[in-house]
């Protein structure tokens, strides 16, 4: 018989509004700075839910254009659900998480993949396709994903956060800011950026009370922005970093105080547009221990994770092959570039999928959203360094296999575009 007494839900720790700006919600922030203070803390053990905000603040909206895509302000990404402070975490322990589940709101099943501006975000091929906002919103059918803008597939979600990491220590953010301002100042100004220096332009920490102001202003100002992956963790966009993982993440300050979001419902390898998972507001349940010592004993630079044992299996696939040659821009030969390689593996897919037609922005969208896998499959034989793009077949509503008569051909329409039409 069951007993209500016996049976309690694992506590909501941080509660977010996922249709609204991620300004003056609290529990949010979205700069790395180890004087943000800690929102809520748990104990070693404690199994606790994080509400998180999509990585925007709530600033794409289920349409049909993407001027939001056009418009977005990308100085107050990614909008994170934190700090959480652990009990008994020290610099130097190790801070296991377990990610026990990822989930939508059940109030908002849907989400996106975009397409930056060249001058707003870029992505991957945002020189080779002078990139122009475009968009697919995604709904959720249980753990299937589905858009009226990419018609014809249809795939399980590999859900996971895109961001998740501990607080840096003043030394560390001070070893961020360095380095990445001198690459800056190497590589001088260039579209997409090379770097993201602190801005305190969109700056945002959402603490129980007010910060004093000249704290909030140093936060502002020293900042380092979430942009990239760094040796805490950060925004390193693992698609099988999912429900399931266990994540070691070295510990830098008092607390650890960790933070996540940008949580994804699905991901391909390489997330080539930038915003390029299918992007969701959602619920994270975890669950935290210390290994004290952990930095030395496991010799951990950076996090180290196990991957989860639920993700969906595509075992047929079709492979395309990618060089270290520009070989669809002006052939130059580059020396062991494994990302010259994985970008000519995914034009190569690209290029495949328009024969099958889809639009060249369909298939930038379809292969940053979809359970896409790419490997390194060489990286020892000079000059050209080998990486491939497997494309599942499973996903497909009609058939894609190469066959002597060619490929079949269908009109699946366009992806959401801007209101002016511009491509």
């Amino acid at each position: 018989m069951s007993s209500k007494a016996n049976s309690t839900a694992h506590p909501t720790l941080i509660k977010v509004d996922p249709f609204k700006s991620a300004f003056g919600q609290k529990g949010l922030h979205n700069r790395w700075h180890p004087d943000i203070p800690a929102y809520v803390t748990v104990k070693p053990g404690d199994v606790f839910k994080i509400e998180c905000i999509d990585w925007t603040g709530a600033q794409i909206k289920n349409n049909d254009n993407s001027d939001d895509i056009k418009n977005v302000d990308l100085s107050q990404i990614h909008h994170l659900s934190g700090p959480v402070a652990v009990e008994g975490a020290e610099p130097g322990d190790c801070l296991v998480v377990d990610i026990l589940d990822v989930q939508p709101f059940e109030h908002m099943q849907w989400g996106y993949t975009g397409i930056f501006e060249l001058e707003n975000g870029g992505g991957l091929f945002a020189k080779e396709f002078n990139s122009r906002a475009c968009k697919a919103v995604w709904d959720f059918e249980g753990i299937y994903a589905t858009s009226r803008h990419i018609p014809g597939v249809r795939f399980a979600g590999v859900t996971h956060p895109g961001l998740i990491g501990t607080a840096p220590s003043a030394e560390l953010l001070a070893t961020w800011n360095q380095r990445e301002g001198q690459l800056i100042a190497e590589c001088g100004h260039q579209i997409p950026a090379v770097a993201f220096p602190p801005w305190e332009k969109g700056a945002h920490v959402g603490t129980k009370q007010d910060l004093p102001k000249n704290l909030h202003d140093k936060i502002a100002k020293e900042g380092a922005r979430t942009v990239p992956g760094r040796e805490h963790g950060g925004n390193c966009d693992i698609k099988n970093l999912s429900r399931g993982s266990r994540c070691y993440f070295p510990v830098f300050v008092k607390g650890a105080n960790l933070s996540m979001g940008d949580l994804h419902f699905s991901q391909g390898d390489g997330e080539l547009s930038f915003c390029g998972a299918i992007e969701m507001a959602g619920v994270l349940t975890l669950k935290t221990s210390i290994i004290k010592g952990g930095v030395e004993k496991f010799a951990l630079k950076q996090p180290i994770f196990l991957p989860s044992p639920v993700d969906p299996l595509y075992s047929a696939k079709i492979i395309f092959e990618g060089i270290g040659v520009d070989i669809h821009g002006d052939g130059k030969q580059y020396n062991m570039d494994a990302t010259v390689a994985y970008k000519q593996a995914a034009l190569n897919t690209i290029a495949y999928l328009m024969k099958l037609g889809y639009t060249r922005e369909q298939s930038y969208l379809l292969l940053s959203a979809a359970p896409v896998e790419s490997h390194v499959g060489a990286i020892v034989d000079s000059p050209n360094a080998c990486v491939t793009m497997a494309l599942p077949i499973g996903i497909f509503d009609n058939d894609i296999m190469p066959r002597e008569e060619g490929l079949k051909k269908v009109n699946y329409g366009q992806c959401a575009i801007r209101s002016d039409g511009v491509l």
